[in-house]
């Protein structure tokens, strides 16, 4: 998103409200941006800082152009600073740091910004050394904290900025715009399932890893029809040797809610709502195997299973646990 009108098309309210202040020069001292992931949040951010920096504005719209705009695009300039996670956390020696960085002038003007990814992960000294700085704002420096779950944040955190709500993407906006990429329906159908961000879900349309582990789903998915005693050499010898990292197992297990979906929707009479199979022969087949309460059953086990990874349960653990769970 380069312009506050692209931005327009997919959250129409958050950019009303920035190119409101814009306009008025009125812009927040403090912004609490808060959606889902891939639903635009640091591309706000950085249109928000670019805006800031920008030489050579257009109306609200920054240039894209200047020496300022390209830097603040590959993370590079001096007055603009990124705080992303340490592992787990934000770190109060992080915040150190930050607040350090803010004693010195600015090196190219007196403005200032700083920019929270997963604000929700500031640990609690962290996040109340990051509220004396709310408390204390600068006029020339603007924070930024990015969220996708708001709930974890101070509520005295929250009172100090502007919270801007972003809305869900339209899967089906979405799929649009990917069949205008050049994707196949069968692809767009499948990605705008997935993901809500536009260039995450080309990625993955044209990502070898991704193809393979499509290929793996429908193999367990298989393995679990058949009532083979070979599921957990399957899971073991080749499920969690495709998916070693926790983020790539999370996206195998939302691949596998799809295909067990498809299945459920096959068996109530909505075969045009299945997103992951494209062929009823496979799709009849599997539903033979299994009763709709049976389905319904192992999709609140995915889901849990979702949950444990997040809570930094051992994968290969969680894997187990879903496995013996479908196979009951």
């Amino acid at each position: 998103m380069k312009s506050w009108s692209d931005v327009a098309e997919i959250q129409p309210l958050a950019s009303k409200i920035i190119t409101n202040s814009i306009q008025k020069d009125r812009i927040s001292h403090a912004y609490l941006i808060q959606g889902a992931r891939g639903t635009g949040k640091e591309a706000i951010a950085t249109l928000i800082a670019k805006v800031l920096f920008c030489e050579n504005k257009s109306g609200v719209n920054p240039c894209l152009i200047c020496n300022a705009c390209k830097r603040i695009d590959s993370r590079n300039h001096p007055d603009v600073h990124w705080i992303e996670p340490e592992g787990q956390s934000i770190k109060i020696e992080q915040i150190k740091n930050l607040q350090k960085e803010f004693t010195y002038s600015g090196l190219e003007s007196e403005q200032k910004a700083y920019i929270i990814k997963g604000a929700d992960t500031l640990t609690t000294n962290a996040a109340n050394r990051i509220l004396k700085f709310l408390e204390e704002p600068n006029k020339k420096t603007t924070a930024i904290m990015l969220t996708e779950n708001s709930q974890a944040i101070l509520p005295t955190i929250r009172s100090r900025c502007q919270v801007i709500d972003l809305q869900p993407l339209n899967p089906y906006h979405l799929k649009q715009r990917l069949l205008d990429t050049g994707l196949s329906e069968a692809n767009a159908k499948l990605m705008s399932a997935l993901t809500n961000n536009l260039d995450e879900a080309i990625s993955l349309s044209q990502d070898e890893w991704f193809a393979e582990a499509r290929k793996l789903v429908v193999q367990l998915v298989e393995t679990f029809t058949d009532n083979s005693n070979d599921v957990y050499l399957f899971i073991h010898n080749h499920w969690m040797q495709h998916f070693k990292e926790r983020i790539q197992l999370e996206q195998g297990l939302d691949l596998l809610l799809l295909a067990f979906k498809d299945i459920l929707y096959f068996q109530i009479g909505i075969e045009n709502a299945s997103v992951f199979f494209h062929q009823n022969e496979r799709l009849e087949q599997m539903g033979m195997s299994f009763s709709q309460e049976k389905l319904i059953a192992i999709l609140h086990d995915l889901l849990k299973a979702k949950q444990k990874l997040k809570q930094n349960v051992h994968p290969t653990l969680v894997m187990e646990q879903v496995t013996l769970q479908i196979q009951r």
